[in-house]
């Protein structure tokens, strides 16, 4: 499977794409507000990647590659929630925008739901403004939600329904 936008390629992931996925998830930068620790090990990402790999014919979720080079993952990591993360040589120009945007567009088009979620660390405000720019909408919050590293997290939960998402595209 391959989304094809304006700066990247949305595809399924494979086994070839660990040294690029390591890069992305050993980095603390990338995975401070992820739902592990930044991984220590390429057996570590080995095995989020082959769990990704299986779990791809029931989840549209997807690797990011811009110009050739894989840079994160964005899509549904478990249906209907999102997910998303890139590597922070390529945060700051839209991208993960650009790619959520493109796994939302898919998943409509191909899975009959009504809404979407997503989970994000209060803390996060770029990913809080990414959700809001896409029409997201904060429906909850709670605490101590995730245990990451030693230290809980708490949430802010958010939705976007495909009736929010077909009118925003629509203006």
């Amino acid at each position: 499977m391959e989304i094809v936008t304006a700066r990247l390629k949305l595809r399924t992931a494979r086994e070839g794409d660990i040294g690029a996925m390591h890069a992305v998830l050993s980095d603390p930068r990338a995975t401070r507000w992820w739902s592990t620790p930044p991984h220590d090990s390429l057996d570590q990402t080995r095995e989020w990647l082959a769990g990704m790999i299986a779990n791809g014919a029931d989840n549209p979720d997807f690797v990011i590659e811009r110009d050739g080079v894989v840079i994160g993952k964005a899509g549904f990591w478990r249906l209907p929630e999102v997910g998303y993360i890139l590597h922070p040589d390529h945060w700051g120009r839209g991208l993960a925008g650009e790619a959520v945007g493109a796994a939302i567009d898919h998943v409509f088009a191909t899975r009959d739901l009504d809404a979407l979620t997503a989970d994000v660390d209060p803390d996060n405000a770029a990913s809080i403004r990414l959700l809001e720019r896409l029409g997201w909408i904060r429906t909850g919050f709670a605490e101590r939600t995730w245990h990451v590293g030693g230290e809980w997290k708490d949430s802010l939960y958010y939705g976007l329904s495909r009736a929010g998402w077909t009118a925003r595209l629509q203006t």
